[in-house]
C-alpha cells in the first residue's frame, strides 16, 4: 500500500524501534511507496511512512534492496554533501563516507554483511540516519 509521507519533524527525530518478522508488511508498504515516489526519491526510511522501525529500502544498481535493523559498521573516506529528502524541505549538508560496511537482516532476518561505495553508500547513510532520528 502506498502511504503518505510523514513530515513531522518531531517524529522524525525519533530514534526508531527493533524491526521483527511482524514488521514484513511495513517493508512491503515501504517498498510500494518508495516505487511510487521513484522521481524524485532514491530511498526511504519506515519512520517516512510514520511508522518508527529499523526498516530502510533503497535503489542498488538498478533494483530495489530492503534492509532489516540496519547499523553501520565500518566507514572511511569522510566528505560533505547535501541532500535533499521527501519528509523535508530543502537540500541541507550532510557528513558521508565514501565506504561504509553494514551490517542488516534480510527478510527471513537472516544476519548480512556488505560494502558498499558511492551514490549508494550515501543513500544507505541518509536512511540509517533516519533510523537514528537524525534529521539533516
Amino acid at each position: 500500500m502506498i502511504r503518505d509521507i510523514c513530515k513531522d519533524e518531531a517524529f522524525l527525530a525519533q530514534k526508531a524501534q527493533r524491526a521483527t518478522p511482524e514488521d514484513l508488511a511495513v517493508a512491503a508498504d515501504l517498498l510500494e511507496t518508495l516505487e511510487h515516489h521513484q522521481e524524485g526519491c532514491v530511498g526511504m526510511a519506515a519512520n517516512m511512512i510514520g511508522v518508527n522501525k529499523r526498516i530502510i529500502a533503497f535503489e542498488n544498481e538498478g533494483s530495489y534492496m530492503v534492509m532489516f535493523n540496519p547499523e553501520i559498521i565500518k566507514r572511511s573516506g569522510p566528505y560533505d554533501a547535501e541532500e535533499g529528502c521527501l519528509s523535508l524541505t530543502g537540500v541541507r549538508p550532510a557528513k558521508r563516507w565514501k565506504t561504509i560496511k553494514v551490517r542488516w537482516e534480510n527478510e527471513k532476518f537472516q544476519e548480512r554483511i556488505k560494502t558498499f561505495t558511492g551514490w549508494t553508500a550515501q543513500i544507505i547513510q541518509h536512511e540509517i540516519d533516519h533510523c537514528e532520528g537524525i534529521i539533516i
